[in-house]
């Protein structure tokens, strides 16, 4: 029986391996000039063309960064997740102010029970502004006309109204405020200084006599500078003389705040 003659060996083999390599190293200087050149348009095309040979799923993008003038290959995540990090912020402050409404809401539902059931009603009223949540007392209820020192049955009054605000670590502004009618007095050469002591006197009385952190609390006169009605009736001046006790929006912490 006649011997089938051996197959020689296939020595060429290698040289599929070595193909392969030279068209990945073709390819990788190619990247490397483009880059270089900072052509974005030619960088795109290689990179496609790069993504059809390893086949990627043609999602990832070409961008160019800011240091240094190169281009390198992104994912294209980078958008996606800064996209939501970006939702998760304007979700939190929207929590951050809804729960800020809520707190409010809830110290002006207390204050205004305890007006009602008390002869502060007609006196006092609140509202919830920009700014914060506005107390706001007609003048007679707190001082003399023309005086800046506190009644002594609105002491317990203050007391009972400064309970209710220290479930809360807002900031408080106490605001003096007069009519437009001018003041000269032994004590009282203007309604700046009127108001001014009316306010602060408040404060003090509240920081020596409650549980209220001092470093919370500020006063501040505005004289008749900041009416709520007209000053050409008594009805109207009446109503401008007052103080107001502002239980400030957590917002404008870093306007109060002294780190």
């Amino acid at each position: 029986m006649k011997k089938k003659p051996k197959k020689e060996p296939n020595n060429e083999r290698w040289m599929l391996t070595y193909l392969d390599l030279i068209t990945l190293l073709m390819v990788f200087f190619v990247v490397l000039y483009a880059s270089s050149n900072v052509n974005q348009k030619k960088l795109e095309e290689v990179t496609k063309s790069m993504q059809v040979a390893f086949g990627t799923d043609g999602k990832n993008l070409v961008s160019k960064e800011t240091t240094g003038g190169t281009a390198v290959i992104s994912t294209g995540k980078a958008n996606g997740t800064a996209t939501t990090s970006s939702n998760a912020t304007k979700q939190a402050e929207t929590t951050k102010k809804q729960s800020e409404e809520e707190k409010l809401d809830e110290i002006q539902a207390e204050v205004d029970k305890l007006v009602n059931n008390s002869s502060l009603k007609g006196s006092v009223s609140t509202t919830i502004q920009e700014r914060g949540l506005v107390i706001s007392f007609k003048d007679n209820i707190f001082f003399e006309s023309g005086k800046a020192e506190l009644k002594d049955d609105m002491r317990n009054k203050l007391n009972s109204i400064a309970n209710i605000l220290s479930k809360i670590n807002n900031y408080i502004r106490v605001e003096g405020h007069t009519d437009s009618l001018p003041i000269n007095t032994a004590q009282f050469n203007s309604n700046w200084q009127l108001s001014s002591v009316r306010a602060a006197n408040v404060v003090q009385y509240l920081v020596e006599n409650t549980k209220l952190d001092a470093a919370r609390l500020s006063s501040v006169g505005y004289a008749d500078q900041r009416p709520v009605a007209s000053n050409s009736t008594d009805a109207g001046r009446s109503k401008n003389r007052r103080v107001d006790i502002v239980i400030l929006n957590s917002k404008f912490n870093n306007t109060e705040d002294k780190n």
